[in-house]
């Protein structure tokens, strides 16, 4: 090479270098999340989906939360940088002027709050800090209202929801203004989409290779309605003995749970697996998925189930509707309604026609609309709109 050409590639070099700078220094965005809750269920593990997905992505998110909480644990594992506060209620003064500190010399341009008590946290918070841009994501059915008793409300730029059903609710219900809504389901992470059929796995939980596993995922708390899964079991083992149902998380209503199988009379065909960081393992070997829930945003575990190929039967709460579309995707039940939850668990068991069609309709409408890389970009791209119209 001549000198002029060593030249040119110097040059060329050092141009490429100042553009990466400056289109780092231009799209980064500096996201400080909130996080109240002490459990560890689907609106979690979003939060650090969104963290972890963003920060690989170039740009500097963190969480704030509670030092006892399981996320504190979750994130910490993660390498993500925590910050842990009291919080211990809306007015906490000392978490207000913390959470201010912290958002001013971390120079974070935006705050993201994620249950009640943060929110109005972070609502007093990001205002004395003069952070830029305050977003708070809904995970959660049911409705909250902007009233000027909560005047909270009337703080975010944004609310994010988890799908249009949640969205349309606040708009038309809550009196919240249209262009401060928007809704950006949950993406499920590659994975679910390439997990391999691994009998072998049930072996841990004493199943038998001519057992067919139904398995209902989710943190065991009222709302998520466990005892109508356990109700339709009931019915289920009256026609076929050889079903086993996989409770498949922890929670506070575990232990009357197990009484009601009991009660029941099922208690030996019922399976408590406890907390299972990795989900997809289960799904692995797992024939049916049942959603039975009193209400719902649009949960993980139905479309993680959906991406692993399993046929779903679920109540049609929420923004549920916006995935189950009954006879397509997934066979749908009113909530409370456990005989046709059982009804249809039978009728997936015996019609491998019809549990193809669903799982292929499903595989197709989450793959295309509902990854974490898709839930990435829309996020990305909302922040970025909240930070140029705040001259940023």
């Amino acid at each position: 090479m001549t000198t002029i050409d060593y030249m040119i590639t110097y040059i060329s070099l050092l141009l490429y270098i100042i553009y990466s700078l400056v289109v780092l220094l231009y799209f980064n965005v500096r996201v400080l999340h909130t996080e109240w809750s002490d459990g560890f269920g689907g609106q979690e593990r979003r939060v650090l989906a969104e963290i972890n997905g963003l920060n690989e992505r170039g740009h500097r998110c963190a969480l704030a939360c509670r030092r006892h909480s399981r996320i504190f644990a979750e994130a910490s594992k993660l390498g993500i940088n925590v910050y842990t506060l009291s919080m211990r209620h809306a007015f906490d003064l000392l978490s207000i002027w913390r959470l201010a500190r912290i958002l001013k010399k971390g120079g974070f341009n935006i705050l993201n709050t994620h249950s009640g008590i943060d929110s109005w946290l972070g609502g007093f918070s990001s205002k004395i800090a003069q952070t830029p841009v305050l977003v708070r994501t809904r995970h959660l059915e049911y409705l909250i209202k902007r009233t000027p008793m909560n005047f909270i409300h009337y703080l975010p730029d944004m609310y994010l929801t988890c799908g249009d059903t949640m969205k349309n609710n606040l708009i038309e219900n809550g009196g919240f203004p249209p262009d401060r809504v928007i809704s950006i389901p949950t993406g499920i992470d590659k994975r679910f989409f390439h997990i391999q059929r691994n009998d072998e796995l049930r072996k841990a939980y004493g199943l038998l290779p001519h057992h067919i596993v139904v398995a209902n995922a989710a943190i065991l708390r009222g709302s998520k309605g466990h005892e109508i899964t356990l109700k339709a079991a009931s019915i289920v083992l009256k026609t076929n003995p050889n079903v086993r149902f996989l409770i498949v998380g922890d929670g506070p209503k575990r232990k009357r749970l197990e009484a009601t199988t009991v009660e029941l009379g099922i208690a030996d065909r019922v399976i408590f697996t406890g907390f299972i960081h990795d989900v997809s393992s289960v799904y692995s070997f797992t024939d049916i998925f049942v959603l039975s829930s009193w209400s719902e945003g649009l949960p993980q575990s139905l479309m993680q189930a959906m991406a692993a190929r399993l046929p779903v039967v679920a109540t049609m709460v929420g923004s549920v509707p916006e995935i189950v579309l009954h006879e397509k995707t997934a066979l749908a039940a009113s909530a409370g309604d456990y005989e046709i939850i059982a009804k249809h668990i039978l009728r997936l068991i015996d019609d491998k026609e019809l549990v193809n069609r669903l799982t292929e309709n499903a595989l197709t409408l989450v793959s295309q609309k509902h990854t974490l890389e898709v839930m990435l970009d829309k996020i990305e791209e909302l922040y970025h709109k909240l930070l140029k119209n705040k001259g940023i």
